[in-house]
């Protein structure tokens, strides 16, 4: 595990993961997964993003939200979408690329 990681739970009183929830265990295996990844690649920036968008969404059917929440949200949205978006757009792009020029050959 890693040191951050091992501090968080020493303060919240975590002794083992076997005491998290089904949804905290989700963010602590992604937590650890980008903790050890050396290189942050556009694959792993995709992936976040569509994580977060995700659980944006999720959050949009709270029936207990206000209108300045929803706002945030549809602002958080917005972005991580347009993140998204803009690596497999790029991703797009270059299998079109190699397409064009295959038929070119």
């Amino acid at each position: 595990m890693h040191n951050l990681l091992s501090k968080l739970f020493q303060k919240k009183g975590i002794n083992d993961i076997t005491e998290l929830s089904s949804e905290e265990r989700e963010d602590f295996d992604r937590w650890q997964k980008i903790l050890v990844e050396e290189e942050i690649t556009v694959n792993s920036i995709t992936e976040f993003c569509k994580y977060q968008t995700s659980k944006i969404e999720q959050q949009f059917g709270d029936v207990n939200n206000n209108a300045q929440k929803i706002e945030k949200l549809v602002l958080l949205h917005s972005v991580y979408k347009g993140i998204s978006n803009l690596t497999e757009g790029s991703k797009s792009q270059k299998e079109a690329l190699i397409k064009y020029l295959t038929n070119l050959i």
